[in-house]
């Protein structure tokens, strides 16, 4: 083992953190631990409440950071421990922290994209170089800044003779499209389990909707369903990305203030099937000819949703992607590893094809241990 990193991924569902320890010293990556861990529910809290404008913001963000940073480090210790490693082992981690505003282009024509953490601390409490911060690069080269995965997705998942389709359904849901041959194409599809998870928080009490069941339960609403759908960024070409700045209760709230009638479990099971149709519109416009459509995130254990995924797809194959050898939870960790490893060797992190970017470029900004 002398190639290992760490990946540490924290996402817009605000559900916690998984971190994975990668050798990526053979042909292909081996996980060789995972671990998780979730948010309090006054860190998620808060961190919900600086998606938007309020009080004291700078000093709570602040604050907030350092919280993701200590969760970070337990979670670096236990994989640590688990694995009887020192810290001197590890290349590096690779630390995403937590988005709460993702805003590119906007404003002066560069805007910005903001993940909360405390890179420096994390350095002190692991012993362990950091790199952070991987999305500004791509942003100030006139980029999105998202997704970054469709790069990772490439370098681990990219099948010789077959189109293979790559659907992470986090908050927000994003897709990679790898074809055989060509360039990689990449983009936000549109909401993923953020919606459904605020939804079900307000209605059961359940910080999600287990398996979907609760969604399985309730009806479709066609013209709730046909609001939802009309929703400009969902029609917009890409390169593009979005977050909670869009899709946010305020987005919800506007739309069903005609719909107060509507059962509960009515609105999650058409939250749900919007999430469905703006993934398998997505996957009709841009990825034809494909042969299998592996899906990650917290959304590949929505067993609904990806019941709807297959009907709204077939015969197209929609699998975990389990089937390509890496569990659904620890894909996006992982894909933070690889571009921490990126990073260290100089190498490119991006995909200008992907996120609009003038160029390539090396992301991140690197915390010596």
């Amino acid at each position: 083992m002398g190639d290992l990193y760490i990946g540490l991924m924290s996402g817009t569902s605000l559900d916690g953190v998984d971190a994975v320890l990668v050798d990526f010293a053979g042909k292909r990556l081996q996980v060789l631990g995972h671990r998780s861990a979730p948010f309090s529910d006054e860190l998620k809290s808060e961190l919900l409440a600086l998606n938007t404008s309020g009080a004291d913001e700078l000093h709570r963000a602040a604050l907030a950071g350092n919280a993701v940073s200590r969760i970070y480090a337990s979670l670096v210790q236990q994989l640590l421990s688990d694995l009887q490693l020192n810290a001197s082992r590890i290349s590096a981690l690779g630390a995403h922290g937590q988005t709460v505003r993702h805003r590119p282009q906007e404003f002066d024509g560069t805007g910005y994209t903001l993940q909360l953490q405390n890179p420096a601390l994390l350095a002190e409490l692991t012993g362990i170089r950091v790199v952070a911060d991987f999305r500004s690069r791509d942003v100030a080269a006139g980029g999105q800044g998202a997704p970054l995965v469709p790069a990772f997705h490439h370098g681990v998942f990219r099948e010789p003779d077959q189109t293979v389709l790559v659907l992470n359904i986090g908050g927000i849901s994003n897709i990679s499209v790898l074809p055989a041959q060509g360039p990689v194409i990449g983009f936000d599809c549109g909401p993923g389990n953020a919606l459904m998870d605020y939804w079900c928080q307000q209605h059961t009490g359940a910080p999600y909707d287990a398996q979907g069941r609760w969604a399985a339960q309730g009806t479709v609403h066609p013209a709730l369903l046909e609001i939802f759908l009309k929703e400009p960024f969902l029609q917009k070409a890409p390169p593009k990305s979005t977050g909670r700045d869009l899709f946010n209760v305020a987005w919800l709230n506007s739309k069903l203030q005609h719909f107060a009638e509507l059962r509960p479990a009515d609105v999650q099971a058409t939250l749900t099937e919007l999430t469905a149709q703006a993934c398998a519109n997505t996957v009709k416009q841009y990825g034809g000819g494909a042969t299998l459509m592996a899906v990650c995130g917290g959304g590949a254990l929505n067993n609904h949703l990806m019941h709807r995924l297959k009907d709204l797809l077939a015969p197209l194959p929609v699998e975990p992607t389990d089937v390509l050898g890496l569990p659904v939870m620890q894909v996006e960790a992982c894909a933070f590893a690889w571009l921490a490893r990126q990073t260290i060797l100089g190498q490119a992190g991006n995909l200008p094809n992907v996120t609009g970017a003038q160029g390539a470029r090396v992301l991140g900004a690197i915390y010596p241990a």
